[in-house]
C-alpha cells in the first residue's frame, strides 16, 4: 500500500483476504475510510490494476457487533439476487460472515458512483426519485425470499423524550401495543432511507438529480412496503423538517407504490417507525453531524421527533 490514511488501514489478516480476492498482479493503493455509517466500518479500497488505471472496491467491516454474520449473509445474499434486477447495488466480490480469514466479519463489494446528498437544497427534486426507487425495489420478486422483517421496538422500550408531549405518545405507544395489521410480504430493503443511496454529483447536473446507487442491504427482510415508506419518512421528516415524512407517503403512491388499505393500517407502520427512533436519536444525529449537517443536535432532532409523532396521532383517522 503505498498511500493510506492511518485511520483507515486495513487490518493485516483482512489485507491478505482481500489481496487473494483481486486480480493477478493488481494491488491495494490507497484506502479511505467512509462515514456516515452507525454499525460498520467502510472503507473504500483503491485498487492498482496491471494497465496502470484504478478501479474502487469497498469493505465493510463489523467489529465486535452482534449479529454480524446474519447481517453480512443476508447482504450478500440480497447482493446476489439484486444482479441483473435493475436496482443500482452493489455488486458482490467476497464475504468472510464468520471471520474465518479477516480480524473481524467482513463483506468487500464493488464501489457505485456518487453520494449521498443530505442538504435540504434540492429535496424537493430528489424526494420523488427516492419514491420511484422504493417502488422499484418492491417489484423485486425473490425466488427465496428473505427473513421475515423483525419489529426491534416495543411498547416498553420507547424513549419518549424530555419535554415532548406526553398523551401524544402514551397513545402512540398504545397503537404500537396492538397487533400488527395484516399485510402482503414483499421485498424490503428495511433501511432505505437519505444516507443510503447514492446521487449523481457532476458538474453539469444539479446535486441528486439522479440516482447511481442503493446501499447497506444488511437488514434486507420480507414484510410489508409500510415499514419501508414510514422508515424513509421519518429519516425525511427527521433530516429536513416534519412536513416532509407524509410527503415522501404522498410520492410513494404518485409512483405507483400500493401501501395498506386504510389510513389506520399505515398509522400503525409509520408509529412503529417513529417510536423505534427514539431509541437511537443520539447515535442517528451524531452521523448526521459527522456526514456535514452540523445543526442537527441530539436535541433538534428530539424535537422533530415530537413532532412527527404528535402529527401522526393528531392526523384525522
Amino acid at each position: 500500500m503505498t498511500d493510506h490514511d492511518e485511520a483507515a488501514a486495513v487490518r493485516p489478516l483482512t489485507l491478505a483476504w482481500v489481496s487473494r480476492h483481486l486480480e493477478v498482479g493488481e494491488r491495494i493503493v490507497r484506502t479511505e475510510t467512509l462515514h456516515g455509517g452507525i454499525t460498520a466500518e467502510m472503507r473504500r479500497l483503491t485498487v492498482g490494476m496491471r494497465d496502470g488505471g484504478t478501479r474502487d472496491l469497498v469493505l465493510r467491516t463489523f467489529a465486535d457487533v452482534e449479529h454480524a454474520e446474519d447481517w453480512l449473509n443476508r447482504e450478500a445474499g440480497a447482493l446476489t439476487l439484486l444482479k441483473g434486477t435493475g436496482v443500482p447495488a452493489p455488486g458482490l466480490v467476497a464475504v468472510d460472515p464468520t471471520a474465518a480469514y479477516c480480524e473481524y466479519p467482513s463483506l468487500l463489494m464493488t464501489h457505485l458512483a456518487g453520494r449521498t446528498v443530505l442538504d435540504d437544497e434540492g429535496l424537493e427534486t430528489r424526494v420523488p426519485l427516492l419514491a420511484r426507487q422504493l417502488v422499484a425495489i418492491h417489484a423485486v420478486r425473490p425466488a427465496e425470499r428473505p427473513r421475515e422483517y423483525v419489529a426491534l421496538t416495543t411498547a416498553d422500550t420507547v424513549v419518549t423524550p424530555d419535554g415532548a408531549d406526553a398523551e401524544a405518545w402514551a397513545a402512540a405507544i398504545d397503537v404500537i401495543r396492538k397487533p400488527a395489521p395484516p399485510y402482503e410480504g414483499r421485498f424490503l430493503h428495511r433501511d432505505f432511507h437519505p444516507g443510503n443511496v447514492l446521487f449523481d454529483v457532476a458538474p453539469a447536473r444539479p446535486a441528486g438529480a439522479r440516482i447511481t446507487g442503493v446501499v447497506d442491504w444488511a437488514a434486507t427482510s420480507w414484510g410489508p412496503v409500510d415499514l419501508d415508506v414510514a422508515h424513509c419518512s421519518t429519516n425525511l421528516a427527521l433530516l429536513h423538517g416534519p412536513a416532509w415524512g407524509p410527503r415522501f407517503a404522498e410520492a410513494y403512491e404518485e409512483a405507483g407504490g400500493v401501501p395498506a388499505a386504510t389510513a389506520n393500517e399505515r398509522l400503525y407502520w409509520r408509529v412503529r417507525d417513529g417510536l423505534a427512533f427514539s431509541e437511537e436519536v443520539r447515535l442517528v444525529s451524531q452521523a448526521w453531524r459527522e456526514a456535514g449537517r452540523t445543526e442537527l443536535t441530539t436535541r433538534v432532532v428530539e424535537q422533530r421527533l415530537d413532532a412527527c409523532v404528535t402529527a401522526l396521532m393528531d392526523a384525522p383517522g
